[in-house]
């Protein structure tokens, strides 16, 4: 059994998710609630998956070495397929969920109001170019992976739910948002959000 620590609704939502699609066991440990988490992870972010006696640590590396490790149709096993589902997932991980950093940043660090609210204006106008990259990419095909989820449309999906937290206006082009409306009706998404909400509750 894998051991997964975890944020509410944090990047590690889609390690779990794409855990359950893989068919394997997991228990998650809520990361506010371990005394001294640095020691885990010193850098103290989410995700870090415990495989027995290895552990590891940044979202992206943390997908690879369970799509590589596991029977899968999420990773392609060798050709352009598997290139462009590789970059799809570091697109995902170091250029949208940084961008969606930007405002989690500004809410913390920028005090003056009028200030903060430029700063979320802009950090919004960046995503939402983004989220116009990955329309495009969806125009010929369901999913980033084609006609079934991908890690990458997982990781999208999970990082899409965040902008509600600010007053930002992040637009979806049609294509996105019918993607990330079929991640989230997943058995696997629904089974892990629940799991999130009762161990932090616990």
């Amino acid at each position: 059994m894998y051991t997964l620590y975890y944020l509410p609704s944090a990047c590690s939502l889609a390690t779990q998710v794409v855990l359950r699609e893989l068919g394997q066991e997991v228990d998650i440990i809520d990361m506010q609630k371990v005394a001294d988490f640095n020691s885990i992870n010193p850098v103290g972010s989410v995700p870090v998956l415990v495989d027995g006696d290895s552990t590891h640590r940044e979202g992206a590396a943390i997908m690879l070495y369970l799509l590589n490790k596991h029977d899968n149709t999420m990773l392609p096993t060798a050709g352009e397929a598997r290139e462009t589902a590789i970059q799809n997932i570091m697109f995902a991980n170091a250029t949208m969920h940084p961008a969606y950093g930007r405002l989690f940043f500004i809410a913390q660090y920028i005090s003056d109001e009028k200030a903060k609210q430029q700063a979320f204006e802009a950090a919004a106008q960046a995503i939402t170019r983004l989220w116009q990259v990955v329309d495009l990419q969806l125009e010929q095909q369901e999913f980033l992976g084609g006609a079934q989820p991908s890690a990458a449309d997982i990781m999208l999906t999970v990082y899409s739910r965040w902008g509600a937290n600010f007053p930002v206006d992040i637009q979806f082009g049609h294509n996105t948002q019918k993607m990330i409306e079929k991640v989230q009706t997943m058995t696997s998404f629904r089974q892990a959000l629940e799991t999130e909400q009762l161990r932090s509750a616990a």
